[in-house]
């Protein structure tokens, strides 16, 4: 998209998690596309008249397109290109979002809050131990938590969790400082190789090309309850955990 027009913007349906504003239509169209970045899970369209900012929700997916490709099922929102191409949003259950700024976007009330990335230097053990000391909150729900990390959803925290040996239970206070750098390199790991191989499909779950992510085939707990542990051979295990799913191995993690 970056150095693209956006010939318009077009609303098929705008009832999202958030009702899409019309006037978003007339204040983007025309506009240059300048960057395509992201911040947590909000996917952030810069442009020189303001930024797009969409949140895929539970089930949504963006796809580019041919403008001439014909909808289906679910799709929202045409972003056209004046290449010839769509950025196609779906979304079944519509839970995502799309909304606009025309300032700066990190100063959004949805983005201004939000703590480290988990992918960049300020994320490590030392930060990880520090906003774990006095929470007793059980180390699993603390890491999902977007105002201390963001971007850890429910798999990728049952599997950081199971590469750095800690069972998701465990008080976020008791971590030591070695088992916080631990977990900090685990979740780094976890989702480097998740963006490798382009996330997780579980049910719908789609790549901008249309293709579906591969990680699942490299789930070491997640979904793999009473399964075999892929390191000790004894049984996964699963339990409800702030109403989220929770797979552990018993041997491996403490």
């Amino acid at each position: 998209m970056v150095g693209r027009r956006i010939s318009r913007l077009l609303v098929h349906d705008e009832r999202l998690r958030w009702p899409v504003d019309p006037r978003i239509a007339r204040a983007i169209a025309g506009a240059s596309v300048r960057r395509a970045g992201r911040r947590a899970k909000y996917l952030l369209i810069e442009t020189d008249a303001g930024t797009l900012i969409l949140h895929l929700g539970m089930s949504g997916s963006l796809r580019v397109l041919p403008v001439a490709t014909p909808r289906i099922a679910h799709d929202h929102v045409d972003i056209e290109l004046d290449s010839g191409q769509t950025l196609r949003f779906n979304d079944p259950r519509r839970f995502g979002s799309l909304l606009y700024t025309a300032g700066d976007p990190a100063l959004h009330p949805l983005l201004k809050s939000l703590a480290p990335e988990p992918l960049e230097p300020d994320f490590d053990g030392d930060y990880l131990h520090r906003v774990t000391r006095r929470r007793s909150v059980a180390i699993k729900l603390l890491i999902m938590n977007s105002r201390l990390v963001v971007g850890v959803g429910n798999i990728y925290a049952s599997e950081a969790l199971f590469r750095a040996r800690i069972r998701p239970r465990r008080r976020a206070r008791s971590l030591s400082r070695a088992e916080c750098g631990k977990l900090a390199r685990a979740i780094k790991a976890t989702l480097a190789m998740a963006v490798r191989v382009g996330g997780t499909t579980l049910r719908d779950y789609v790549g901008a090309d249309g293709n579906p992510g591969y990680f699942r085939q490299k789930l070491y707990v997640y979904e793999r309850a009473g399964e075999p542990c892929r390191v000790c051979g004894n049984a996964v295990k699963q339990f409800n955990q702030g109403q989220r799913s929770t797979y552990w191995c018993p041997h491996c993690q403490k």
